[in-house]
C-alpha cells in the first residue's frame, strides 16, 4: 500500500473529524461546485458579489486559494501520518482548522464590508497554520525529504498574500494568480509524479507480465527542474519568445515523463487510468501556454488546461482513491464515479476549447461550468456517506 491507500486508525469521536481528508474533501468539493455555479451566474448577468475583488478575481481566488488549499490540506493531514508514523490531527484541532478555512471563505466573500486587509489576514492565516502543523509533524517524524512539499505550500501562501495586495492596489491579481497556479502545478509534478507510477505499478504487478512504469530517477528530476524554470519565467514574463521556448521544453519533458509510466496498460482500470488522464493536462498546459506566450492563441486555454484539467481531475482522482483506501473499502471506481471523472475531464476540454472558438465561447464556457459542478457535486453525493460514516467493518 502507498500513502493514500493505507487503512484508518480507530477513533472514538465524530467520524467526520477523525481524519483530515474527511471534512476537507467533502466540503472542498461542495465549495468547488457552488463557486463555479455562482460564477456562471455573475458572468451571464454582469453582477458582482460583496467582495473587495472584481467578480473575476473572486472566482479565480476562491478556486485557487479557497478550494485547492482545502484539498491539499486534506491530502497532507492524511499522508503525513503515514510518512512520519505519528498520530493524525483529528477531533477538536481538526475541527478548529476546518473552521479557519470556512472563516477565510466567509471573510473573502464579505471583504467589501469588513475590509480587504482583515479579510486577507483571515484568509492567509489558514495555509500558514497548515504549514506550521505539517512542518511540526514532518520534523518530529524526521521525514526530511517531504519538507519540500512544505516549500511548495509556502509559495502558495506567498502567492495568496500577493493576490490580495495586487487586487487592492492594482485592481487585478496577475502575479498572484500565476504564482499560485505555478505552485499547484509544481506540487502535482512532485506528488503526482510519484503516486501515478506507484499506483500503476501496484496494479500492474498483479497482472500478466509486461512493461512496468519507470521508477523515479534522474530524468524525473531533470523534467521537474526544467518545469520549475519554465514556471518562474512564466510568472515573471508570460508573453515572450524566451518564455515560449522554456514552456515548450517543459511540455516535452513532462509529456515524455508521462509516457514512461505505462498508462496504456491501465486502460481497463478507471481509478488508475484517471491519474494518467489528469497528469496529461500538465504537458498540454505547458504547450498551450507556449503558443499563448507567442500570441498565437489565447493564454487562457493553457491556464485552464492546468486549472480545470490537471488540478481538477487530479484532485478528483486522489479524493476518490484516498476516501476508499482510508475507510477500508476496495479501490475501484463505481459506474457513478466513472461518470464523475468524465464530467470533470469534459469540463476541462470544453473550457480549453472555449477561447479557441470565439463564436461558441459562451455556450462552451457554460457547458464547462455545469459539467464541473456536476462532477464535484456528484463526488459529494457519492462519497458523503463514506466521509461522514465509519470505516468499513467499524459500523
Amino acid at each position: 500500500m502507498t500513502d493514500v491507500d493505507k487503512q484508518p486508525i480507530r477513533f472514538s469521536g465524530s467520524a467526520l473529524f477523525s481524519y483530515g481528508f474527511r471534512p476537507f474533501f467533502l466540503f472542498g468539493a461542495i465549495y468547488a461546485g457552488a463557486v463555479v455555479l455562482l460564477w456562471l451566474h455573475l458572468f451571464r448577468t454582469g453582477g458582482n458579489v460583496g467582495t473587495a475583488f472584481h467578480s473575476l478575481d473572486w472566482h479565480v481566488h476562491e478556486m485557487l486559494y479557497g478550494f485547492v488549499p482545502a484539498i491539499i490540506t486534506g491530502f497532507l493531514l492524511t499522508a503525513i501520518p503515514n510518512w512520519t508514523k505519528r498520530l493524525p490531527v483529528r477531533g477538536l484541532p481538526l475541527f478548529a482548522l476546518f473552521l479557519l478555512w470556512a472563516a477565510g471563505r466567509i471573510a473573502v466573500f464579505n471583504s467589501a464590508q469588513i475590509g480587504w486587509a482583515p479579510a486577507a489576514v483571515i484568509d492567509v492565516a489558514f495555509l500558514l497554520v497548515v504549514a506550521v502543523i505539517a512542518s511540526r509533524e514532518i520534523i518530529a517524524g524526521q521525514n526530511w525529504r517531504n519538507l519540500r512539499v512544505i516549500g511548495v505550500v509556502s509559495v502558495l501562501i506567498a502567492g495568496n498574500l500577493i493576490f490580495h495586495l495586487e487586487a487592492h492596489y492594482r485592481g487585478s491579481a496577475d502575479f498572484g494568480t500565476r504564482i499560485g497556479l505555478s505552485a499547484v502545478i509544481l506540487l502535482i509534478s512532485l506528488v503526482g509524479g510519484r503516486i501515478v507510477p506507484s499506483f500503476t505499478h501496484n496494479w500492474l504487478a498483479r497482472q500478466s507480465a509486461g512493461r512496468m512504469p519507470a521508477s523515479f530517477g534522474r530524468f524525473d528530476v531533470v523534467s521537474i527542474v526544467i518545469s520549475l524554470f519554465a514556471l518562474v519565467v512564466w510568472v515573471a514574463q508570460p508573453a515572450s519568445p524566451v518564455t515560449a521556448f522554456a514552456l515548450l521544453a517543459a511540455g516535452i519533458a513532462q509529456g515524455w515523463r508521462l509516457l514512461r509510466w505505462a498508462g496504456e496498460r491501465a486502460a481497463r482500470v478507471p481509478i488508475v487510468l484517471v491519474l494518467h488522464a489528469a497528469y496529461a493536462f500538465i504537458p498540454l498546459g505547458f504547450v498551450l501556454l507556449a503558443f499563448g506566450a507567442l500570441g498565437e492563441i489565447p493564454r487562457s486555454a493553457g491556464i485552464h488546461a492546468w486549472t480545470a484539467g490537471a488540478t481538477g481531475t487530479m484532485i478528483l482522482a486522489v479524493m476518490t482513491r484516498a476516501s476508499l483506501g482510508h475507510t477500508g473499502r476496495a479501490l475501484a471506481a463505481s459506474p457513478a464515479v466513472q461518470w464523475i471523472y468524465l464530467a470533470v475531464i469534459a469540463s476541462a476540454l470544453l473550457r480549453i476549447l472555449s477561447p479557441l472558438v470565439p463564436e461558441w465561447n459562451l455556450a462552451l464556457l457554460m457547458a464547462s461550468g455545469l459539467a464541473w459542478s456536476a462532477g464535484f457535486f456528484g463526488f459529494a453525493l457519492a462519497y458523503g456517506p463514506i466521509l461522514c460514516g465509519p470505516a468499513a467493518g467499524e459500523g
